[in-house]
């Protein structure tokens, strides 16, 4: 029997996720926005629910009938809605990448006889599965994890095109950066210790700290980790103007008698701003060195990625990145290569090779290519 799949939030991504499963599975879509809803019913034949997933005590009943659950909703929606799909007793694999520790649900995912695998996109996501695999065949000294996803045309005055929710992207330049550094778990400010590097593909772009370590900073016992979002240069400035003044404040703040959440006027306001036009398009580029011992002998791998909008299907680089990543994770709990019960993180899944090398080629039969560019 063909097995049955529910996508929860079908935005940009998950949209992207509902149709690349639809090819070898039943795939349901659910979501309160009608026109993503339409799309994905008219033009591909999926199946549809309105439904607004902020109502979490009752997606036990909507996900009952479903082999595997997706988890693509707004980061501030995630933890609560991976609870509740916990607590219905499904297999999940959540890109919802929300700010809570996903280790904390733990227990109950056991409980449940649940295999939980969260922040399944790229970085987080394919990075940790890369290192997860690294990590079993050498000791692994220094990981470096550079990644960005922009649009592919600069425009004044940001540069900048949000490929996922507004919210979540602000939620980078606020959250505390962790890394770690000579064995000690190291916490600045976002946007912090800026460099500019050079990529062949697309010229010179901004590096900082940002939040994307996530749950390497606890499963992984290697001495110097870190994660830097890639901007096109000068972003860092206006962004520090931005949140030094206020804008991505979550405290209320009176306006003619009215509370308001600074971050949600902001957003409110950027949508418009940073939204990708029709046919507008965006590149993904990430870069990863892992630096150890192999064999008794000093190893220097760099893994280099960079993919663009598909013109043809109309998917974003984002989505094809972050959702083939996740779909490719799905297929491996859909075949029970993967079954480990509990909170996963992806690393856990690099561990075996063969998850490794099915999720590269799952990646580049769809032209996400991952190229290890440099061994030595």
């Amino acid at each position: 029997m063909e097995k049955k799949i529910i996508v929860l939030g079908v935005g940009l991504v998950g949209s992207a996720i509902a149709k690349d499963l639809n090819i070898d599975y039943h795939v349901t879509a659910v979501d309160i926005n009608k026109l993503a809803l339409k799309n994905l019913n008219q033009n591909f034949g999926i199946p549809t629910i309105e439904f607004d997933l902020s109502k979490t005590k009752e997606i036990a009943n909507l996900v009952a009938n479903y082999d595997l659950v997706i988890c693509a909703v707004p980061g501030f929606m995630g933890f609560k809605t991976l609870k509740a799909i916990i607590e219905a007793g499904k297999n999940t694999v959540d890109i919802s990448f929300f700010s809570e520790n996903p280790f904390e649900l733990d227990s109950l995912a056991k409980k449940h006889q649940v295999t939980a695998v969260v922040d399944a996109g790229i970085a987080p996501g394919l990075g940790n599965v890369i290192l997860g695999y690294h990590n079993k065949q050498m000791k692994v000294e220094s990981f470096r994890c550079l990644v960005g996803g922009l649009p592919q045309k600069r425009e004044w005055p940001y540069e900048y095109k949000a490929v996922f929710s507004p919210i979540d992207v602000i939620e980078e330049y606020v959250r505390p950066a962790r890394y770690v550094q000579n064995g000690q778990l190291i916490v600045r400010e976002a946007l912090s210790d800026a460099e500019l590097i050079h990529f062949d593909e697309v010229g010179t772009l901004e590096a900082w700290n940002s939040d994307g370590l996530r749950t390497l900073a606890v499963t992984m016992n290697i001495p110097n980790m870190i994660e830097k979002t890639l901007r096109y240069p000068g972003t860092i400035q206006y962004l520090k103007v931005l949140r030094e003044t206020g804008f991505f404040s979550n405290q209320d703040i009176q306006i003619n008698g009215n509370l308001v959440k600074p971050i949600d006027l902001t957003a409110k306001l950027l949508f418009e701003k940073w939204k990708l036009k029709d046919g507008e398009g965006d590149f993904t580029i990430m870069q990863i060195d892992i630096i150890g011992t192999e064999n008794e002998q000093k190893i220097h791998y760099i893994y280099n990625l960079y993919d663009i909008y598909d013109a043809e299907s109309k998917t974003i680089s984002m989505a094809r990145t972050t959702g083939y990543t996740c779909t490719a994770i799905a297929n491996l709990l859909l075949t029970n290569q993967f079954d480990r019960k509990g909170i996963c993180a992806p690393e856990y899944i690099g561990e075996q090779a063969d998850n490794m090398n099915f999720i590269i080629n799952y990646l580049k039969n769809r032209n996400v290519n991952l190229k290890l560019i440099y061994k030595v």
